[in-house]
């Protein structure tokens, strides 16, 4: 794989909270359209890294980084925050639909953006909301509050609003955690499916979900990059010690 089929660079990265370490010096590359996971007991620096990635961690009081991550071959640093940010989407954990309509909803950033034309954004909601494996349950209830969805049909809605801004990279953290299987299925379904147009980066403390969906995985303890390999290869055959413990339950 040549160097343009990776689309994120972190080198000697490392995030700390005060004076707390929580990423100790991280290098990896993510793959272009490719799905990977990160895995590791709470508290390793997961979600840290997932929000270091659209410097979504520089909001946060007392966080200091150290090192460069590049997108695209540019330093993220050197690029607007809002930019990089519609480059690099985040989904949290837990679903946050505005509170209003399902098509406000759907509309609020391709408008901000400065689309205006009424047939565009009818087709931009229709196209992401199908994405999203969504359009079909709610077509005829795109004008009603997106309050009223339920938990795992308001995390596909925001999954989908991201979408909208046309992101390279999608970040979610443990988009599942809180939904049950079915929606769980959805959703990894959903994925799969993006990861044909999308660079994906997902936390999940799920290990069946990693292997399932991921093409590469990372495990992360106690605030270091562990072992980053092909998914299959981390779950067969792990090359650390410490990873096999944690893929076999031993510890985390």
């Amino acid at each position: 794989m040549n160097k343009m089929d990776k689309i994120l660079e972190v080198k000697n990265f490392s995030v700390s909270y005060d004076d707390k370490k929580i990423l100790k010096n991280i290098n990896m590359y993510i793959d272009r359209n490719k799905i990977t996971a990160i895995i590791g007991p709470s508290g390793c620096g997961k979600s840290t890294f997932l929000k270091s990635l659209n410097m979504m961690i520089t909001e946060e009081k007392g966080a200091k980084i150290f090192g460069d991550i590049f997108f695209e071959g540019k330093n993220i640093k050197d690029f607007e925050v809002e930019n990089l940010r519609k480059n690099i989407g985040l989904v949290f954990q837990t679903p946050t639909p505005f509170p209003f309509s399902i098509y406000k909803n759907m509309t609020y950033a391709p408008i901000y953006y400065g689309i205006k034309d009424k047939n565009q954004l009818d087709n931009l909601v229709k196209e992401k909301l199908k994405l999203a494996g969504l359009y079909d349950e709610i077509k005829d209830e795109i004008n009603k509050s997106a309050l009223s969805l339920s938990g795992g049909q308001q995390q596909r809605l925001c999954i989908a609003r991201e979408l909208t801004v046309e992101p390279e990279v999608l970040l979610l953290d443990e988009p599942c955690s809180a939904l049950d299987i079915q929606n769980t299925i959805k959703i990894e379904e959903m994925l799969k499916n993006l990861s044909k147009n999308y660079t994906i980066i997902i936390v999940t403390h799920n290990l069946a979900q990693a292997k399932r969906i991921a093409d590469k995985t990372a495990f992360f303890f106690d605030g270091e990059l562990v072992e980053y390999e092909d998914t299959e290869k981390i779950f067969s055959n792990p090359s650390d010690e410490k990873t096999k413990k944690y893929i076999n339950g031993i510890f985390g």
